[in-house]
C-alpha cells in the first residue's frame, strides 16, 4: 500500500506546476553568475528553473522521503544524488525528473538507505570544499563551470568543459582529495564560441571567370 501511495504521489507531482513562478524568480537571481560561465544566460536560467521545479515536485510527492535528495542541472542534464528510503522512492524521483520538459538527460545516483550521519555529512562538505578550492587554483580548469556534489565520499561533477583534456583534469583533481571514494563525471565538453566578424563598408570582392577573354587583351 505504501509503494502504491508513493507512485500515485509521484504521478500527481508530474502534473504539478505551481512552482514554476518561484523557480523562474530564483533563476533570475543567478543571471550574473551565468554570464561568467560557458553556458548562455538563457541556458543557465532554464537549468536553475528546472532544478527548482524538480525539487518542488519531489517535496509535493513526499517531503520526508525526498528531503535528502539533491538535484543539480547543467546543460539540460539532471543529476539526482543522496539517500532515499526505498527503491520505489528512487524510481519515483527519476520519473518526476524525466517529466520536466527542459531536461534532456537524467542521471540517477540516489542511494537506497538511511541518511548520512553528522560526521559523514561534515566529511562530504569538507571534500566538496577542498575540490572547489583545488579547481579554482588550477589554470587548466575553469572552475566556475563545474558543479561538485559529494555523498558518502562519492564525488559527482556536473557542468561544462572546454575540451576533453579539461574534463579529465577536473576528474583527476577531484580524485586525489583525501576521503574521496569515487569520482563520476557527468560534465559535457563544449568548445568555446568562436568570434564572428563582419566587415563594415567593405567594397564587394570582384569575381573573375576562368574562361579566356575573347578580345585577345
Amino acid at each position: 500500500m505504501r509503494n502504491a501511495l508513493i507512485t500515485f504521489a509521484a504521478l500527481s507531482a508530474c502534473a504539478f506546476s505551481s512552482g514554476c513562478i518561484t523557480a523562474t524568480a530564483g533563476a533570475a537571481a543567478g543571471v550574473g553568475l551565468f554570464a561568467l560561465q560557458e553556458r548562455t544566460i538563457g541556458e543557465g536560467i532554464d537549468d536553475a528553473a528546472a532544478s527548482q521545479e524538480v525539487k518542488t515536485r519531489l517535496m509535493a510527492a513526499d517531503r520526508a522521503g525526498f528531503a535528502e535528495v539533491d538535484v543539480e542541472v547543467a546543460g539540460g542534464s539532471l543529476l539526482l544524488s543522496g539517500p532515499a528510503p526505498s527503491e520505489e522512492h528512487r524510481q519515483a524521483a527519476e520519473m518526476i525528473a524525466r517529466n520536466v520538459r527542459s531536461i534532456d538527460n537524467v542521471y540517477n545516483e540516489i542511494v537506497v538507505g538511511p541518511r548520512s550521519g553528522v560526521l559523514q555529512s561534515a566529511q562530504d562538505e569538507l571534500i566538496t570544499a577542498q575540490i572547489r578550492a583545488r579547481l579554482t587554483a588550477s589554470s587548466a580548469v575553469r572552475a566556475i563551470n563545474v558543479n561538485v556534489e559529494t555523498y558518502n565520499g562519492n564525488v559527482y561533477l556536473m557542468g561544462i568543459a572546454r575540451s576533453e583534456q579539461e574534463l579529465q583534469r577536473a576528474a583527476e583533481i577531484a580524485s586525489v582529495v583525501s576521503g574521496v571514494q569515487r569520482v563520476v563525471s557527468f560534465m559535457q565538453v563544449r568548445a568555446p564560441h568562436a568570434p564572428a566578424y563582419a566587415g563594415v563598408n567593405q567594397p564587394p570582392t570582384p569575381s573573375y571567370s576562368a574562361e579566356a577573354d575573347s578580345s585577345g587583351y
